[in-house]
């Protein structure tokens, strides 16, 4: 079932979503799991892109489902359910991305437990007869994006990565964000302007 509830994610409010919904607030415990499995990958991918870090990902996952746990009374059917979710998720990213500015703490190497990392080899997907020079400039490329992403502010991040990797439309990254189509437009532009700069003869 978890299937067909994740096919229809986009509508508004799905009647499968709406009915897990409504029984997860009357303290269903089984709905409740099926919403997380409908959703659990986007959710993963969505992190994952904002913060180019495994760890952060599950952190912001648990984090997320947490809230969302919390607060589903809260949830009124005003938007749908992949929209309020989103909201949940860019705003812990947001969140982990401001302390990164703070602490600068943007470096491709990160520490797991299974040691030293580099998150730009985890989207890295080289066919097993690559061109070596095709595959040299695709590596030199991701890591000039890279760069070119920690030259944004958080804001500006978020709307680039929700529009161009996530494929939202500016009104929905408004309605996730909590701001408006044409606020998120402008911060498209900007961060747009700062990404050409960046990457001068890349693109």
């Amino acid at each position: 079932m978890a299937q067909d509830v994740a096919g229809a994610v986009g509508a508004r409010v799905s009647p499968q979503i709406d009915s897990l919904i409504r029984a997860a607030q009357r303290g269903d415990q089984d709905a409740f799991e099926q919403l997380v499995r409908a959703h659990d990958q986007s959710v993963l991918r969505l992190a994952m892109n904002l913060l180019r870090s495994p760890e952060d990902a599950r952190d912001v996952y648990q984090e997320a489902f947490l809230r969302v746990y919390r607060n589903l009374d809260s949830f009124r059917f005003d938007c749908s359910f992949h929209t309020w979710l989103y909201r949940i998720v860019t705003n812990i990213c947001l969140d982990q991305l401001r302390k990164r500015k703070v602490r600068k703490e943007e470096s491709a190497v990160v520490e797991t437990s299974d040691g030293p990392i580099d998150r730009m080899q985890v989207f890295e997907e080289e066919a097993a007869h690559a061109d070596p020079e095709r595959t040299l400039w695709n590596r030199e490329l991701k890591q000039r994006i890279e760069r070119a992403l920690q030259d944004l502010t958080p804001r500006e991040r978020m709307v680039f990565e929700l529009r161009h990797y996530q494929g939202l439309r500016l009104r929905n990254i408004g309605e996730t964000l909590g701001t408006t189509e044409e606020a998120a437009k402008n911060c498209l532009f900007r961060a747009t302007r700062k990404m050409r700069a960046v990457l001068g003869d890349c693109v």
